[in-house]
């Protein structure tokens, strides 16, 4: 009996510890978000050719690679949150440069 309540204590950790990891970068997720509505717009406006649509999927999915990296280990330090940060800025100007550079799909 002892050893059954050891491991659900020992499995309610670990699920504790899951669980902070995620909601360690409430920022990071909520500008991907609307970084990715950005994109879907300007594909929806014809403002952004396939090969753009194609770089820029590629950065928001780098960064998503980056953001799983950094939760891996339970803990999103603030050094991790600033390079977070910091490419979703560049993306961000990436994104606006290509929805107006004067290229379209057409």
């Amino acid at each position: 009996m002892k050893k059954y309540i050891f491991l659900i204590a020992i499995f309610s950790l670990g699920l504790a510890f899951n669980a902070t990891a995620q909601n360690q970068t409430p920022k990071v997720t909520k500008r991907q978000v609307v970084q990715k509505k950005r994109i879907k717009g300007g594909v929806n406006n014809g403002e952004l050719t396939k090969g753009e649509v194609a770089q820029l999927g590629k950065q928001q999915r780098s960064i998503n690679r980056s953001k799983r990296r950094a939760k891996a280990d339970g803990q999103v330090t603030r050094g991790e949150r600033v390079v977070l940060h910091k490419r979703q800025n560049n993306a961000s100007k990436n994104i606006a440069r290509k929805k107006n550079n004067r290229r379209d799909r057409n």
